[in-house]
Protein backbone atom coordinates (compact mmCIF):
# COMPACT_ATOMS: atom_id res chain seq x y z
CA UNK A 1 0.00 0.00 0.00
CA UNK A 2 1.33 3.44 -0.93
CA UNK A 3 2.00 5.97 1.78
CA UNK A 4 0.48 9.43 1.39
CA UNK A 5 2.94 11.88 -0.11
CA UNK A 6 3.22 15.55 0.78
CA UNK A 7 3.53 18.48 -1.61
CA UNK A 8 6.98 20.02 -1.32
CA UNK A 9 5.65 23.55 -1.89
CA UNK A 10 2.65 23.56 0.42
CA UNK A 11 3.28 20.65 2.70
CA UNK A 12 -0.28 19.47 2.20
CA UNK A 13 -0.86 15.76 1.71
CA UNK A 14 -1.64 14.53 -1.79
CA UNK A 15 -4.69 12.45 -2.19
CA UNK A 16 -4.12 9.02 -3.72
CA UNK A 17 -6.06 8.34 -6.82
CA UNK A 18 -6.46 12.00 -7.86
CA UNK A 19 -5.02 12.37 -11.27
CA UNK A 20 -2.07 11.33 -13.32
CA UNK A 21 0.46 12.02 -10.60
CA UNK A 22 -1.10 9.38 -8.44
CA UNK A 23 -0.85 6.83 -11.22
CA UNK A 24 2.75 7.74 -11.84
CA UNK A 25 3.55 7.52 -8.11
CA UNK A 26 1.91 4.08 -7.92
CA UNK A 27 3.93 2.88 -10.92
CA UNK A 28 7.15 4.24 -9.41
CA UNK A 29 6.37 2.56 -6.10
CA UNK A 30 5.76 -0.78 -7.77
CA UNK A 31 8.99 -0.46 -9.78
CA UNK A 32 10.89 0.40 -6.58
CA UNK A 33 9.36 -2.58 -4.82
CA UNK A 34 10.27 -4.85 -7.74
CA UNK A 35 13.83 -3.48 -7.78
CA UNK A 36 14.11 -3.93 -4.01
CA UNK A 37 12.88 -7.52 -4.30
CA UNK A 38 15.31 -8.15 -7.12
CA UNK A 39 18.21 -6.77 -5.04
CA UNK A 40 17.10 -8.83 -2.05
CA UNK A 41 17.00 -12.00 -4.13
CA UNK A 42 20.46 -11.25 -5.61
CA UNK A 43 21.88 -10.55 -2.14
CA UNK A 44 20.34 -13.80 -0.89
CA UNK A 45 21.79 -15.73 -3.85
CA UNK A 46 25.24 -14.16 -3.30
CA UNK A 47 25.04 -14.97 0.37
CA UNK A 48 23.92 -18.52 -0.43
CA UNK A 49 26.79 -18.85 -2.91
CA UNK A 50 29.27 -17.73 -0.23
CA UNK A 51 27.81 -20.20 2.21
CA UNK A 52 28.03 -22.92 -0.42
CA UNK A 53 31.76 -22.15 -0.79
CA UNK A 54 32.15 -22.71 2.97
CA UNK A 55 29.60 -25.42 3.76
CA UNK A 56 30.21 -27.88 0.92
CA UNK A 57 34.01 -28.13 1.40
CA UNK A 58 33.46 -28.30 5.17
CA UNK A 59 30.92 -31.07 4.70
CA UNK A 60 33.34 -32.93 2.42
CA UNK A 61 36.18 -32.50 4.97
CA UNK A 62 33.85 -33.71 7.74
CA UNK A 63 32.97 -36.83 5.74
CA UNK A 64 36.66 -37.55 5.13
CA UNK A 65 37.50 -37.01 8.82
CA UNK A 66 34.57 -39.18 9.89
CA UNK A 67 35.74 -41.97 7.58
CA UNK A 68 39.29 -41.66 8.92
CA UNK A 69 37.95 -41.66 12.50
CA UNK A 70 35.99 -44.82 11.76
CA UNK A 71 39.15 -46.41 10.35
CA UNK A 72 41.11 -45.41 13.48
CA UNK A 73 38.45 -46.81 15.82
CA UNK A 74 38.25 -50.02 13.79
CA UNK A 75 42.07 -50.33 13.81
CA UNK A 76 42.18 -49.65 17.54
CA UNK A 77 39.54 -52.31 18.19
CA UNK A 78 41.53 -54.81 16.13
CA UNK A 79 44.75 -53.94 18.00
CA UNK A 80 43.01 -54.29 21.37
CA UNK A 81 41.72 -57.70 20.27
CA UNK A 82 45.26 -58.84 19.41
CA UNK A 83 46.51 -57.35 22.70
CA UNK A 84 43.88 -59.30 24.63
CA UNK A 85 44.88 -62.54 22.90
CA UNK A 86 48.57 -61.86 23.60
CA UNK A 87 47.93 -61.02 27.26
CA UNK A 88 45.82 -64.14 27.65
CA UNK A 89 48.53 -66.42 26.24
CA UNK A 90 51.23 -64.67 28.28
CA UNK A 91 49.13 -64.97 31.43
CA UNK A 92 48.93 -68.73 30.91
CA UNK A 93 52.73 -68.92 30.67
CA UNK A 94 53.07 -66.62 33.68
CA UNK A 95 50.71 -68.78 35.73
CA UNK A 96 52.74 -71.91 34.97
CA UNK A 97 55.96 -70.06 35.86
CA UNK A 98 54.42 -68.87 39.13
CA UNK A 99 53.52 -72.48 39.96
CA UNK A 100 57.13 -73.49 39.29
CA UNK A 101 58.36 -70.65 41.51
CA UNK A 102 55.99 -71.80 44.27
CA UNK A 103 57.36 -75.36 44.04
CA UNK A 104 60.95 -74.09 44.13
CA UNK A 105 60.17 -71.93 47.17
CA UNK A 106 58.90 -75.03 48.96
CA UNK A 107 62.19 -76.82 48.20
CA UNK A 108 64.20 -73.78 49.35
CA UNK A 109 62.20 -73.71 52.57
CA UNK A 110 62.95 -77.39 53.31
CA UNK A 111 66.65 -76.83 52.49
CA UNK A 112 66.80 -73.86 54.87
CA UNK A 113 65.24 -76.01 57.62
CA UNK A 114 67.94 -78.65 57.01
CA UNK A 115 70.62 -75.95 57.18
CA UNK A 116 69.15 -74.66 60.46
CA UNK A 117 69.43 -78.17 61.95
CA UNK A 118 73.04 -78.35 60.71
CA UNK A 119 73.89 -74.95 62.23
CA UNK A 120 72.39 -76.04 65.58
CA UNK A 121 74.56 -79.16 65.44
CA UNK A 122 77.62 -77.03 64.71
CA UNK A 123 76.78 -74.81 67.69
CA UNK A 124 76.68 -77.84 69.96
CA UNK A 125 79.99 -79.09 68.51
CA UNK A 126 81.61 -75.72 69.13
CA UNK A 127 80.45 -75.82 72.75
CA UNK A 128 82.24 -79.21 73.03
CA UNK A 129 85.39 -77.56 71.63
CA UNK A 130 85.60 -75.00 74.47
CA UNK A 131 87.58 -77.32 76.81
CA UNK A 132 89.94 -77.98 73.92
CA UNK A 133 90.39 -74.22 73.60
CA UNK A 134 91.50 -74.08 77.23
CA UNK A 135 93.98 -76.90 76.56
CA UNK A 136 95.27 -75.16 73.45
CA UNK A 137 95.80 -71.96 75.46
CA UNK A 138 97.86 -73.99 77.97
CA UNK A 139 99.89 -75.42 75.08
CA UNK A 140 100.45 -71.89 73.79
CA UNK A 141 101.86 -70.83 77.16
CA UNK A 142 104.10 -73.94 77.25
CA UNK A 143 105.39 -73.13 73.72
CA UNK A 144 106.17 -69.57 74.78
CA UNK A 145 108.07 -70.93 77.78
CA UNK A 146 109.99 -73.37 75.55
CA UNK A 147 110.83 -70.56 73.14
CA UNK A 148 112.17 -68.46 75.97
CA UNK A 149 114.24 -71.38 77.26
CA UNK A 150 115.62 -72.10 73.78
CA UNK A 151 116.59 -68.45 73.36
CA UNK A 152 118.36 -68.54 76.68
CA UNK A 153 120.23 -71.72 75.67
CA UNK A 154 121.28 -70.06 72.42
CA UNK A 155 122.69 -67.09 74.30
CA UNK A 156 124.56 -69.38 76.67
CA UNK A 157 126.01 -71.45 73.79
CA UNK A 158 127.12 -68.24 72.10
CA UNK A 159 128.91 -67.10 75.25
CA UNK A 160 130.51 -70.52 75.62
CA UNK A 161 131.64 -70.39 71.97
CA UNK A 162 133.41 -67.12 72.56
CA UNK A 163 135.02 -68.39 75.73
CA UNK A 164 136.26 -71.63 74.16
CA UNK A 165 136.76 -70.37 70.65
CA UNK A 166 139.69 -68.02 71.34
CA UNK A 167 141.91 -70.44 73.18
CA UNK A 168 141.02 -73.24 70.78
CA UNK A 169 142.00 -71.08 67.89
CA UNK A 170 145.33 -70.48 69.44
CA UNK A 171 145.80 -74.23 70.18
CA UNK A 172 144.69 -75.24 66.70
CA UNK A 173 147.55 -73.31 65.21
CA UNK A 174 150.01 -75.73 67.00
CA UNK A 175 148.17 -78.88 66.10
CA UNK A 176 149.30 -80.75 63.02
CA UNK A 177 146.00 -81.79 61.73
Amino acid sequence: MAHPKTDPDTGAPHQAGNGPEALQDDATDSQANAFAMDRLSQAFENSARRWELIVYPSLFAFIILAAYGFYLVFSLAKDVHYLAISVDSNMTVLASNMQSISDNMGQISSNVRTMAVGVDSMARDVSVLEPMLTTIQGMDQSMQSMTYSTATMRDEVGIMNRNIGRPMHFINSFMPW
